[in-house]
C-alpha cells in the first residue's frame, strides 16, 4: 500500500496512492531506514482505516496523538489525519447534522431517535461547542444531567447513541478519543412497567373497538405478537397463507440482521376470526390488510388508550410492547422457547430480559397442593 523512496542525498520519502486514486508523498528527510519503515507501517494503517471506515487501533491512535508537529502536519496535508486545530473548529451541531444526513435514514423512527439525542446534546453543550472541546468530564456532567431529568431507560438509550455519534467523530479523525466511551449504560429493564394483559381485559377491549380493522389490529398485537405499527401495517393479503394456516410477518426493525427480515407465524385461533372478517369485507384487489389507519397522523397509541377507557379498563404502560410480552409469556407455557422466539421475532436472551413475565397465574399454580398419586 505504501513504499519507501530513497534519494541520493540520503533523504527518504513515503509514497502511496490515496483513496481518491492520487499519488501522494510524505517527505521524511534524512532518517534511518528503520525509522522510515516504522512511519510506512503507520501510513498503511491510516490508509486501511480510511478506506474501510474503521476506527484506528488503540496503538495507532496513540501514535498519532504523540506525533511531532512537523510529521503530524505532513500527514494532515496528505489527508491521512485531521489537522490538530480542525477538531476544535467543527461545531457539535454541524457534526451531528452531517452524521444524521450522511446515513440517508429510511426508517423514520431511527431518524427521529437520532434527532432526540442530538437535541439532548445540543441543549446541554450548545450547537457551537467544538467537538474537540468536549472532555470525558463534560460527558460525565451531561450524563448526570440526564439522570436528574429522565428515566433510566431514556438515559441508557441516549448514552448509547452519544457513544455511537462520537465513535464516528473518532473515525473521521475529528477527535482522538471518544469522551463518552467510559460512561456506563444503565440497564433498560424496568420491571415496574411490565403488565400482563389478561384474556378477560383483552375481550373487553376487543368488544370496544370501533370496527373490524381495529379488532384485527389489536388481536394481531395481543395474540399474534406483532409489533405495532411497523409489522401490522406492512401486512399484505399475499402474506396470508390460508392453506397452511400461516402468516408471513415482515419486520423493518430486524431486517438489517441476515435472515430476520421476515418470519412465519401460525394463524392463531384467537385472531383468525378477525382476520377472516376483514378479508370478507375487503375490496377486491386491496393490497394491505389494514387500510383505515395507515395515515402518518393516525396516532394508534392514543386511539388505543381511548378504546381501553371505553372498555372500562385502565391503560397499562408500554401499550403495544406489553401486548407482545403478554403473548410471548403465554406461548412460552406451551411451546419450546426457541419456537416462541421464532414466532415473536426476538432472541431468547432478549425474551428473558425484556418480555417474559411472572404472572399471578404462576403464583396461583405454585401455591396449589401437589396431587397425591
Amino acid at each position: 500500500m505504501a513504499s519507501i523512496a530513497h534519494e541520493k542525498n540520503g533523504h527518504r520519502r513515503i509514497l502511496f496512492v490515496a483513496p481518491d486514486g492520487k499519488r501522494k508523498t510524505i517527505r521524511l528527510g534524512k532518517v534511518p531506514q528503520r525509522a522510515a519503515e516504522a512511519v510506512k507501517l503507520r501510513v498503511e494503517q491510516l490508509l486501511a482505516a480510511k478506506l474501510t471506515g474503521h476506527a484506528l487501533s488503540a496503538d495507532t491512535a496513540q501514535w498519532v496523538a504523540n506525533l511531532e508537529p512537523a510529521l503530524a502536519d505532513k500527514l494532515a496535508r496528505a489527508e491521512l489525519i485531521v489537522p490538530a486545530e480542525k477538531s476544535h473548529e467543527v461545531a457539535l451541531g454541524e457534526f451531528l447534522d452531517d452524521y444524521i444526513t450522511a446515513r440517508l435514514l429510511k426508517k423514520e423512527n431511527t431518524k427521529r431517535n437520532y434527532e432526540i439525542t442530538k437535541r439532548h446534546l445540543v441543549h446541554y453543550f450548545g450547537a457551537d461547542k467544538p467537538v474537540g472541546n468536549i472532555s470525558p468530564g463534560d460527558a460525565d456532567d451531561w450524563n448526570a444531567f440526564l439522570v436528574a431529568n429522565h428515566s433510566q431507560s431514556t438515559v441508557s438509550r441516549e448514552v448509547k447513541r452519544a457513544k455511537q455519534f462520537f465513535r464516528a467523530a473518532v473515525r473521521k479523525r475529528l477527535i482522538k478519543e471518544n469522551p463518552f466511551a467510559d460512561l456506563s449504560t444503565p440497564a433498560q429493564v424496568n420491571h415496574q412497567r411490565e403488565h400482563f394483559v389478561t384474556r378477560e381485559v383483552s375481550s373487553k377491549v376487543l368488544a370496544s373497538c370501533p370496527d373490524g380493522q381495529w379488532r384485527l389490529l389489536f388481536a394481531l398485537c395481543r395474540f399474534g405478537g406483532l409489533r405495532c405499527p411497523s409489522e401490522v401495517l406492512k401486512l399484505r393479503w399475499r402474506d396470508v397463507d390460508w392453506e397452511r394456516n400461516r402468516l408471513l410477518v415482515h419486520s423493518p426493525k430486524t431486517e438489517h440482521h441476515a435472515g430476520s427480515e421476515s418470519r412465519w407465524i401460525p394463524i392463531f385461533p384467537e385472531f383468525q376470526p378477525h382476520l377472516e372478517d376483514v378479508f370478507e369485507t375487503a375490496v377486491p384487489g386491496t393490497e394491505f390488510v389494514i387500510t383505515r389507519y395507515r395515515d402518518a397522523n393516525a396516532n394508534l397509541r392514543t386511539q388505543l388508550q381511548r378504546i381501553i377507557h371505553r372498555a372500562g379498563e385502565k391503560t397499562w404502560p408500554r401499550l403495544f410492547q406489553n401486548l407482545r410480552a403478554t403473548r410471548e409469556t403465554e406461548l412460552a407455557e406451551d411451546f419450546p422457547l426457541h419456537v416462541v422466539c421464532a414466532w415473536i421475532g426476538n432472541s431468547q436472551p432478549v425474551a428473558a430480559k425484556h418480555y417474559l413475565q411472572v404472572t399471578d397465574e404462576h403464583f396461583a399454580r405454585a401455591a396449589q397442593p401437589a396431587q397425591q398419586t
